[in-house]
């Protein structure tokens, strides 16, 4: 019974990172309309914005998805032309992908809602709590260190 409480006592961050998250979700999917931009495709939009044209591949690993479902966004990001795909010169095998002045535009408008909602959220936190939570948050998902191969590197060789 005691190694239970113990273990019950402590304080887990996931269960509350999760419910913040679902709760924030939420919230902001109920202030945009139903085809505007959801949490998805802001995280990868922002990553072209932030670090310029990317590999497909990298892009993928930034995200942390599976190159298959990378593909499946790409192409709805593609079909309302907020992001471009072309070959690599270099290797024609690999794509870059390049956030078009349109995606640009729709990502700024979808921060504005984002950060009203963040907020209504957030209004219980100071300003400088609000940065520490963000820079602990980035820190522990590696968001500070570039997260997706640039465009012009070339392609890892083999072995």
């Amino acid at each position: 019974m005691t190694r239970t409480k113990t273990v019950v006592e402590q304080q887990q961050l996931l269960p509350l990172v999760e419910h913040l998250a679902r709760v924030g979700r939420r919230a902001f999917e109920t202030s945009i309309p139903p085809d505007g931009l959801r949490p998805r495709h802001l995280i990868a939009l922002k990553l072209l914005s932030e670090h310029g044209p990317a590999s497909q591949q990298g892009l993928a690993d930034a995200l942390s998805l599976d190159p298959s479902n990378v593909v499946g966004l790409l192409n709805e990001l593609e079909e309302r032309e907020l992001v471009t795909r072309r070959r690599d010169r270099s290797d024609r095998r690999r794509h870059i992908v390049e956030l078009s002045p349109r995606g640009e535009d729709e990502l700024h408008l979808a921060y504005a809602q984002l950060n009203l909602v963040e907020n209504d959220l957030l209004s219980d936190l100071s300003a400088e709590e609000r940065r520490t939570l963000y820079d602990l948050l980035a820190r522990a998902i590696g968001v500070i260190s570039s997260p997706c191969d640039p465009a012009d590197d070339p392609p890892p060789s083999p072995g």
